[in-house]
Parts: C-alpha cells; sequence; structure tokens
C-alpha cells in the first residue's frame, strides 16, 4: 500500500497554507512536525478527504482518493485533537455508534469494542458517560474509535495530548504495535513521542516540506553544531543572545546551557552533545 501527494496544494483566498507537496507513504509510522500554522492540519484534512486540494492529487495505490470515494475512506482511522465528543454518551455507546457510522456488523463491533477498551485500558469506564472523562481518558477513546474497522491508514492528531507519562507510554507502545501492516500518521508537538517510533520524519513550516528523513539521517546535519556550555546565570543572557539555546539546567552553581551552534566562540567552558530532534527542531524553526 502507498498513499502518494502529488504536488499538492491548498490555498485559502490569499493565504496558502500548504504549496506543492509531494511525498509518500508506505505502511509504518510518520512523525508530521511543525509549529502552528506550518500546514499539518491542512495536510491530514487532504488526506482524509475532508478537503478538497486547490492543485495536485492524493492517490492510493496510483488511484485518486476523489475516484475511490466510499472505499477509500473505509481504509481509514481517524484521531482528532478537539475532545468535544458527545458527554450524554458512554463510552460503550459511543464506540457502537463509531462503528455503525464505519459499517461494521453489530458482533464484529462488539468483539472489536471488547479488545480495544483492553489495549486503550478503559475496560472498567465502558459505561461512564464522557462527559466524566478525564482530557486523557478522551484521548484513549478517541484512539480506540480511531482503530474500528482495522484501518489500513491511521492519522493521529496530538494522540498523547493530555496523558501522563505512563498513559504516554503504553499510547505509544500501542500505535507502535497497531502501526505493523499499516500507514500511521502522527500529527505532534511533543518531538518525543515520535523520535524513537517514526521511521520517517516530516518537517513542515510555511506549507512546505523542510526536512524529511529517518531521525538518524535527519541529525546527522547537526553533526558537530550542538554543545553543552557551563556558565554563570550572569552569563546566561549573553548565551541566550549569541546562540540558539535548547534547554537549561543546573548542576550547583554553574548553569549548563545547551545550544546549537557552528563554533561556539564564547569564553565559556563547553562540551560537545549529541543531536535529538528537538535540537534540529529548533535548528530549522528558529528560536
Amino acid at each position: 500500500m502507498t498513499l502518494d501527494l502529488e504536488g499538492l496544494t491548498k490555498s485559502y483566498k490569499d493565504k496558502v497554507a500548504l504549496r506543492d507537496i509531494t511525498f509518500s507513504f508506505t505502511p509504518g509510522i510518520y512523525g508530521l512536525l511543525g509549529p502552528n500554522g506550518a500546514g499539518k492540519s491542512t495536510m491530514m484534512n487532504l488526506i482524509t478527504d475532508n478537503l478538497v486540494p486547490t492543485s495536485g492529487r492524493v492517490l492510493l495505490d496510483g488511484k485518486s482518493i476523489g475516484e475511490l470515494g466510499a472505499g477509500y475512506r473505509k481504509l481509514l482511522g481517524y484521531m482528532p485533537q478537539q475532545q468535544n465528543i458527545y458527554p450524554d454518551l458512554t463510552l460503550r455507546r459511543f464506540l457502537f455508534f463509531m462503528a455503525s457510522l464505519k459499517g461494521l456488523p453489530k458482533g464484529r463491533a462488539a468483539e472489536e469494542i471488547d479488545s480495544l477498551v483492553r489495549m486503550v485500558n478503559l475496560s472498567d469506564v465502558l459505561s461512564k458517560k464522557l462527559g466524566a472523562f478525564s482530557g486523557g481518558m478522551k484521548q484513549r477513546a478517541l484512539l480506540a474509535q480511531a482503530l474500528l474497522g482495522d484501518p489500513g491508514i491511521l492519522i493521529l492528531d496530538e494522540p498523547t495530548a493530555g496523558l501522563d507519562p505512563k498513559e504516554r507510554i503504553r499510547v505509544r507502545n500501542l500505535i507502535s504495535e497497531v502501526a505493523r501492516d499499516k500507514i500511521v500518521i502522527i500529527a505532534t508537538h511533543v518531538v518525543t513521542d515520535v523520535e524513537f517510533i517514526a521511521k520517517e520524519i516530516v518537517m513542515l513550516s510555511g506549507g512546505k516540506i523542510l526536512r524529511s528523513g529517518s531521525p538518524s539521517a535527519l541529525l546527522k546535519e547537526l553533526d558537530g553544531k550542538v554543545w553543552n556550555l557551563y556558565i554563570t546565570d550572569e552569563e546566561l543572557p549573553a548565551a541566550n543572545e549569541r546562540y540558539r539555546v535548547s534547554n537549561i539546567a543546573r548542576d550547583g552553581e554553574v548553569v549548563i546551557a545547551r545550544v546549537i551552534a557552528e563554533s561556539p566562540d564564547g569564553p565559556w567552558k563547553r562540551s560537545a552533545a549529541r543531536p535529538n530532534l528537538e535540537d534540529l527542531y529548533l535548528y530549522l524553526n528558529g528560536a
């Protein structure tokens, strides 16, 4: 299965939200990263056929998704970021409702719901109304509904928002498990959510793809450009002015400023640091 974006452009009056994007997705996890307004939501809405492109096409195995119609949409699982989901419905009724929209027979829906609520750790609240759920519980309910029908293409918008660290890890591991034979696209601001599970990262800015590739390949761009500076509190403003600072930590009286620079030229003691995707995100998008 291959999902191709060919010259994909979306304009709103005088604003271009997505500009001439060409990219191919195959089974595996893709991390879609970028600041607000980068074009992530527009790309997801075009892939899910919620928007019509101004120009360009979305193709599944060489066929336009517009021509595939309902057959294509049956292959989709979508988890939105918004959590205003039927507060008066119990989780059980919500999932059966979503299963019916996907055309699942009642017997199959019941089996899938039992399995999915165990996977997302919500078995004990099936009879509880969604309006009483915490933010993290709603996230897990949205993930469960996205997985109904065993979709081949899974679009997840900020899937770990509102989760505590333990649940964040659980959901991240679950996504890795189900992604074995699916195209999974995760839009997120939390770089660590995709740094270790994505086979490829797509970095967007201003409606364009800035970089794409495996995390290890992308990080080669920062080889020799990330440093720890050992400074005092009084010297911190000067370091902030000279460099892009991605992290500040303290060790006793010493401030450790993690900076991105070709070669720090200040008077401070320094040591080379191993780059990560947060460093690259800052490097490409500015302070």
